[in-house]
């Protein structure tokens, strides 16, 4: 009658250990990886005269990216670290003792991979697509409409490799005045433009100055003459490609899980259509490494035969399972988007070494690492004493 709550109340201990470690594990490990990525950025602060909260909603984007790729991996080490210190403590050792079962002793770990499988398939099918799509959308929006509202005077702003504008001054109500432009984004056609008066309009590809009173200078590259035309009246684009009205070219890594079945012609190119259902093959079976990853972890630590003083072979073995996991998943998922008849190996190796782990921690009682494992011993009774 004592053994159901007991277990319950030791589900409820390991379970708690593992899901506060897990999330802020998670949350730092993230916070840094958006540190060290959100320098890139850095430039639109500095060079755009970007707020600082416009820096953080930029890229406060990706986090959902980067907590997709570290949770099965942070999985793994907490549950790994917090059974290594329940064995190393003898706690593994009592529960044991008290006839607790390989599966009894699991539970916690299983219910929090399945927590984090579940997290994994909500970022990968929803959170990450939205977000990678609104960072994109944002990004381009920054680079091709916002930098050029940022004109400062008496500075050459630098809009684009190919094209600087300079302002001598800026009234309070918009108007420019004293504008040069210095335009090369047609390598036949390098201009340098004057005007008196500018001032700034959104156009549907994004921002342009209308000018007025000025002249449009150009070298012929034929003759070597300059050849000068003014104007009343001019407009001059200002965004930063050669993008058409239609706007930006999604990413596959911003689409929904349909589109990614069947995509749309205008969004991408036939070519890379075995990439594009490689990358939805991608999305379902990679938040089930989690799950895989957890069991590796109990594995190494609840088979085996038990040292009072611990071992650190299993550990050491577990993570290097790990990593080659890791590494075999960039080699199998870029087999699959060159080749679709590969795809079948994305969920084999996603899936298959927690399978290999739940047999090693579930399977017959003949097998020898449970045999080992669950085979009482001296040591082990002393140590429960």
């Amino acid at each position: 009658m004592a053994a159901g709550p007991l277990i319950t109340r030791i589900d409820r201990y390991v379970f708690r250990q593992i899901f506060w470690a897990l999330l802020l594990v998670t949350s730092g490990l993230a916070a840094l990886i958006w540190l060290t990525q959100s320098l890139r950025f850095v430039e639109l602060v500095v060079n755009h005269g970007l707020s600082f909260f416009v820096f953080l909603e930029l890229t406060g984007l990706l986090i959902p990216s980067f907590v997709a790729v570290i949770l099965p991996i942070t999985c793994f080490v907490v549950v790994q670290f917090i059974y290594q210190r329940l064995s190393g403590d003898r706690e593994l050792t009592v529960m044991r003792a008290a006839g607790l079962s390989p599966w009894a002793l699991s539970r916690p770990a299983l219910a929090a991979g399945g927590l984090a499988i579940g997290a994994c398939y909500a970022l990968n099918l929803w959170i990450v697509p939205v977000s990678l799509a609104e960072f994109r959308q944002f990004q381009w929006e920054i680079r091709n409409r916002v930098a050029a509202f940022m004109l400062q005077e008496g500075v050459f702003t630098s809009i684009s490799d190919d094209l600087t504008v300079y302002v001598r001054s800026r009234d309070p109500d918009g108007l420019l005045r004293g504008i040069l432009v210095d335009d090369a984004r047609q390598k036949n056609a390098h201009a340098t433009i004057l005007a008196e008066r500018g001032r700034l309009v959104e156009g549907p590809a994004g921002p342009r100055v209308l000018l007025s009173n000025g002249s449009r200078q150009e070298i012929d590259r034929q003759t070597g003459r300059l050849n000068m035309l003014t104007f009343s009246e001019n407009t001059i684009d200002l965004a930063q490609t050669s993008r058409t009205e239609a706007g930006r070219l999604r990413d596959m890594t911003e689409v929904s899980l349909a589109d990614l079945w069947h995509p749309e012609p205008f969004v991408f190119n036939p070519r890379d259509i075995p990439k594009w259902h490689a990358e939805a093959h991608r999305r379902l079976a990679t938040p089930l490494t989690a799950g895989s990853f957890a069991l590796v972890a109990l594995a190494s630590v609840l088979t085996g035969s038990f040292r009072r003083h611990g071992g650190i072979v299993r550990p050491l073995a577990a993570v290097a399972v790990v990593v080659g996991l890791l590494a075999l998943q960039l080699a199998v998922g870029s087999l699959a988007s060159r080749d679709n008849r590969f795809i079948p190996l994305v969920w084999i190796e996603a899936a298959g070494p927690g399978l290999a782990a739940a047999w090693m921690l579930f399977g017959p009682r003949l097998w020898p690492f449970r045999r080992s494992a669950m085979r009482p011993s001296a040591e082990t009774a002393s140590a429960t004493v």
